[in-house]
């Protein structure tokens, strides 16, 4: 390939054209202006001006996991970096692939707290996969084609390059993907062969087993998501996820529990607690999940897929641990039981379904909707109905109870449809990342699911949506209360609701329509 000489501005510009990317997420500052104008005098990457940072990051995680291609985020020094750590961080948590830019002063006025100056790799350390600070203009291109190589492989997340003015304005020499040296980073993607052989032995003896699976599944990729349904099918085995992991299962599947968890399904739980065999596919044991760990499924032998090693035996000791990629493992385990003959011990296991039938019938999920009065439940429920046979729906969430019932009433039947903030629980996120799955998705239908106190976080991205005409559709639960918090005041504090009512509220039609967008309220059931 031959080399081209150009300056730091213009090597942004082509590494990331180099790299596939169409859109990308920013805000503009002096310290990044280089690298807007080579932005303005190009029409292959489009830029959507957000209103916020943090804003910035979420549109860049919705785009991220609703294609599984690297969201993009262009930032100023300072408090552009440093309005962008909250996302950064639910990126981190929840394993999404990031590539933010954000400009610097100058290598010469660096630590000599010049205007707009910050700390932004020292900052940004403990919530990114990795990040650069980049002093030579030759080194530029091919520290950005590594950070996509980092963002993307492995365990995804966030990282960040972090590029002073002058590098911006020096010039020095591109070089492109396929030159730039990223072998170095290189994580074990196929897993133990004998492991998956006892993981295929067991399956072939386990009475109660059960698939528990998260988002590393839909992280693998299509191909992985499709191996977890023919795995289930053929063994016959019930199956259940976390958040993250909703629509790696179809939810419409006849092995399907719904999801587990602190606000899942009873008969999930209990499966979970009573199983003799445990395969978990790309979840973490996070604290959601297993409670008290000391309890946790005490009776199970565990099986743990997971491509990041630290991640096993971390939180739960597991008896088959196996480092590798979910396609690549569930492909071996597949081509290994399949060699053995397939076989599972049907008896018990229509035994174990008799159980979870069992606890089926206590319908956990029922409630009664009567009169007028709106009940959250019944205002996901219709969405759902009204919405589940679209062809190309997308969800997203704030975080707070309305996350919760969206979980469980709506059904998520393919991979990359479900946006939420799993890990880091972000309010704020579910406006934004509806705007970047739009942006990539145009022709959707992209929902926000919301609570008024988690959207107005970042109520501001209403101008994002109007200016580059997006219909996001934003549907908010109003109850006038932070829910989720007065619902543990109730619990655990005697019900001392210590600032969980929110007061001064707008008025959201008026505030949709000030912004040049359309709100509709609804206080009636019978108009859902």
């Amino acid at each position: 390939m031959k080399q081209e000489q150009m300056t730091g501005a213009s090597m942004v510009v082509k590494a990331l054209q180099d790299q596939g990317v169409d859109v990308v997420f920013g805000y503009p500052g002096g310290a990044v202006l280089p690298i807007y104008d080579e932005v303005f005098q190009q029409n292959r990457i489009r830029h959507v001006l957000v209103r916020h940072e943090q804003g910035a990051v979420h549109a860049a995680e919705g785009y991220a996991r609703s294609t599984g291609r690297p969201g993009v985020v262009l930032v100023t020094s300072g408090p552009g970096a440093t309005n962008a750590v909250t996302g950064l961080t639910d990126a981190l948590m929840d394993s999404v692939p990031i590539v933010l830019l954000s400009g610097q002063v100058p290598t010469f006025m660096i630590g000599n707290d010049a205007f707009q100056e910050a700390d932004t790799v020292g900052i940004t350390r403990p919530c990114t996969k990795h990040n650069w600070l980049v002093k030579e203009t030759d080194r530029l291109a091919s520290t950005i084609h590594e950070a996509f190589h980092v963002a993307m492989n492995g365990r995804p997340g966030p990282v960040l390059v972090d590029i002073p003015k002058d590098v911006q304005f020096a010039s020095g020499t591109y070089i492109g993907p396929d030159a730039a040296q990223t072998g170095h980073y290189a994580p074990k993607v196929k897993g133990d062969v004998e492991v998956i052989t006892s993981l295929a032995e067991a399956i072939e003896t386990a009475r109660r087993p059960i698939f528990y699976t998260g988002g590393g599944v839909i992280n693998s990729g299509d191909r992985a998501c499709e191996l977890l349904r023919r795995l289930v099918d053929k063994t016959g085995f019930p199956v259940t996820s976390t958040l993250m992991g909703l629509g790696a299962y179809p939810a419409n599947g006849k092995n399907w529990l719904g999801m587990l968890g602190m606000h899942g399904l009873y008969e999930a739980n209990l499966a979970m607690h009573d199983c003799d065999l445990m395969i978990n596919v790309g979840a973490r044991f996070d604290d959601r999940i297993t409670g008290r760990v000391r309890d946790f499924s005490p009776g199970s032998v565990k099986a743990h897929v997971d491509i990041d090693p630290s991640s096993i035996n971390k939180v739960i000791h597991v008896e088959l641990p196996i480092i590798g990629d979910v396609a690549h493992v569930l492909e071996d385990l597949l081509k290994v039981w399949n060699s053995r003959g397939a076989k599972t011990d049907a008896p018990a296991v229509k035994e174990w379904w008799d159980q979870i039938n069992e606890w089926r019938k206590v319908d956990c999920l029922k409630f009664e909707q009567a009169g007028s009065t709106i009940r959250p439940q019944y205002a996901i429920q219709r969405l759902e109905a009204l919405t589940k046979d679209h062809p190309d729906r997308y969800i997203c969430t704030e975080v707070g109870q309305h996350q919760m019932w969206a979980a469980q009433y709506m059904g998520m039947n393919d991979p990359k449809r479900w946006m939420t903030s799993g890990g880091l629980g972000t309010m704020g996120y579910g406006f934004p990342s509806s705007i970047g799955v739009q942006m990539a998705h145009p022709d959707a239908l992209v929902i926000n699911v919301a609570g008024e106190a988690s959207w107005l976080m970042n109520m501001q991205e209403m101008g994002t949506a109007v200016q580059y005409r997006l219909p996001v559709k934003q549907f908010i639960l109003n109850n006038e209360r932070l829910g989720m918090v007065r619902q543990w005041q109730e619990l655990l504090h005697g019900e001392r609701y210590s600032h969980s009512w929110s007061e001064a509220l707008p008025d959201f039609v008026k505030l949709a329509d000030a912004f040049g967008a359309r709100g509709i309220q609804i206080d009636d059931a019978a108009d859902l």
